[in-house]
């Protein structure tokens, strides 16, 4: 499964979601660390584990950075 949410991110419903699903790897692209930090901790409750991450400068000599983080059900 591969999920590439607005700034707010994916919201709780959305994470139970994918949890329920139980997909043995999510693909998270995301444009804000803020809420890539808080539907990844969603997912690890969830029973997933941090397998990879990227970070991705789509945006040369800006603050901004696309995140690129891989979830494998543990």
């Amino acid at each position: 499964v591969s999920v590439n949410p607005p700034r707010k991110g994916l919201g709780a419903e959305v994470v139970a979601g994918l949890g329920a699903l139980g997909a043995p790897r999510v693909v998270y692209v995301s444009c804000n660390p803020a809420s890539l930090a808080r539907d990844v901790a969603g997912l690890v409750e969830h029973g997933y584990q941090v397998e990879a991450v990227t970070p991705v400068d789509l945006f040369p000599h800006t603050r901004h950075v696309e995140t690129v983080l891989v979830l494998a059900r543990a």
